[in-house]
């Protein structure tokens, strides 16, 4: 059975974590974390959840003996829980996004040492749509506008969404190059230059998570879209990976590698 250490598990992510956690025979939550003000330190993580009392207390740090670490919490915290890792030499699965570029380079720094496996999104669905996003700025030449969109609950705290910024990146891979994105309009823009990536952010009520990628020339557009029902589908791929991680050699890995066995992404 893999053990499992968590943080953010008060936050609705974590929540999601510990329930269908409770429910696969294969993994076991054996420490939960949350920041030190958190009002909910101290509450039983199952109670939390909604599946009830596990014994695992929700605490400010992580004592216990675990296999891997799943990383929910926020941006500024990412380096705590990084660090706890690298001292202990066990694998990390960080979920969390809106790193800065510094932050970025000490996961990279830490994937020298132990396997991080960094992913914007867990979903499957999502990855299957960064893989066709891929293919399709391959296909597509630049007389093809691109166009991201992105919907979030009115909580998010970054903008646009890690996903958003990942659809951006798989679309540039397949076009070989780094092309200028412009995130929303206003004004007297101009005419669109050729190549440009849009990107653009909603933030509305409860909304779990949308995004539509489009590719537009004079006659025809073509969009593909992948819209969350539920949290559901981000923990149940968390926990996928965290189980696939184990036993990995250290590198830098993504979710692209748990589904679709391409390898590793980086030493």
């Amino acid at each position: 059975m893999v053990g499992i250490a968590l943080s953010g598990a008060g936050g609705r992510m974590g929540r999601r974590i510990v329930a269908l956690a409770g429910e696969d025979a294969q993994v076991k939550i054996v420490a939960a974390a949350e920041s030190t003000d958190n009002p909910l330190l101290g509450r039983d993580a199952g109670e939390l959840a909604g599946i009830g009392a596990t014994g695992v207390t929700v605490g400010s740090a992580i004592n216990a003996e675990f296999d891997v670490f799943i990383e929910f919490s926020t941006a500024h915290a990412t380096r705590q829980w990084l660090d706890l890792c690298v001292s202990k030499a066990k694998p990390i699965l960080i979920g969390t996004t809106g790193h800065s570029n510094s932050d970025l380079a000490a996961i990279r720094e830490a994937a020298r040492r132990i396997p991080v496996l960094k992913s914007a999104n867990m979903s499957v669905g999502v990855n299957v749509l960064l893989r066709i996003a891929e293919e399709l700025g391959r296909t597509l030449d630049t007389s093809y506008d691109v166009e991201i969109t992105e919907a979030h609950h009115r909580f998010k705290t970054d903008a646009p969404s890690g996903t958003a910024i990942a659809l951006r990146d798989a679309v540039a891979r397949g076009r070989g190059g780094n092309p200028a994105t412009i995130k929303g309009r206003d004004g007297q823009t101009g005419q669109r230059p050729a190549g440009e990536i849009g990107l653009h952010s909603l933030r509305i009520g409860d909304t779990i998570g949308e995004h539509t990628v489009s590719f537009g020339t004079l006659g025809e557009t073509i969009s593909i879209a992948h819209s969350a029902h539920s949290r559901d589908t981000f923990a149940l791929g968390a926990l996928r990976a965290a189980k696939w991680l184990v036993g990995k050699p250290a590198g830098m890995y993504q979710m692209s590698d748990v589904l679709f066995g391409a390898g590793q992404s980086s030493k």
